[in-house]
């Protein structure tokens, strides 16, 4: 089985843009399973993925927090899907973190600890198969460290790192790694917030774009190509101007 024609896992596909990336995949005729905590929420979309697609479609508990039970939820799939893609992530908010350790704590383990863990757990097995795609949706948050959202940001930071090295070390092993940076998304966790139209995604966009950058190989993408530029800006800002910057 070729990794382009396998099933693709959904991890965190109760998102916006979970739930956008496994219509995605559907649509250019993959079987998707969706993973999620409370996954039966997700039950509506499979007739949608049957009538609209005509592909098999199905829906499996997932914690990414658990990390001792992340081998066998694999296990339970059955055969290792073609692709693995984790949209798993949790904003929480920065001052809280700032005050409350634990608060802190669950936003590290939901955005890089759990993440990296279960990308450990399919990419072992993908190098036994020879074969698999592993795409993790990052943020431009990683690129540098910002006071608005640092700890959220450094979380997607280790994630970027991991992703990068994973790709390093897999290079020669038949398993693809994609690193997806998507900017501003208009979904429930950037609700409110005002947001520069020209930097805001919508889900269908990242979903097309993950899509595309499995089709062509790509390693490293910005959802939206205006991100490279003004991560490069930011990147490149002296410390002594950015310490300064509101950013």
């Amino acid at each position: 089985m070729s990794a382009n024609r396998g099933s693709v896992l959904v991890l965190g596909a109760a998102s916006d843009i979970g739930r956008a990336i496994a219509h995605a995949y559907a649509k250019a005729g993959r079987p998707v399973i969706l993973a999620a905590r409370n996954a039966t929420r997700l039950d509506p979309d499979l007739k949608d993925f049957a009538v609209r697609y005509g592909v098999a479609a199905r829906t499996v508990e997932f914690d990414v927090l658990d990390i001792a039970g992340h081998g066998a939820f694999l296990e339970k799939l059955g055969e290792l899907p073609g692709t693995v893609v984790c949209v798993v992530g949790f904003m929480g908010e920065q001052a809280r973190s700032e005050q409350d350790p634990a608060a802190a704590e669950l936003v590290i383990r939901s955005n890089y600890v759990g993440p990296a863990a279960i990308m450990a757990e399919a990419a072992n097995r993908m190098v036994a198969r020879g074969s698999g795609t592993l795409i993790g949706i990052s943020s431009v948050a990683g690129d540098r460290g910002r006071a608005s959202n640092y700890v959220y940001g450094s979380a997607k930071a280790g994630f970027t790192a991991y992703l990068s090295g994973l790709r390093n070390r897999l290079a020669k092993t038949g398993v693809a790694v994609i690193t997806v940076k998507p900017g501003f998304v208009a979904t429930q966790m950037t609700a409110g917030m005002k947001l520069p139209k020209p930097l805001l995604a919508q889900p269908a966009e990242v979903a097309d774009a993950v899509v595309a950058a499995e089709a062509k190989r790509r390693d490293v993408i910005y959802v939206r190509p205006v991100w490279r530029l003004v991560m490069l800006i930011i990147r490149g800002l002296p410390e002594a101007i950015f310490k300064r910057s509101k950013l």
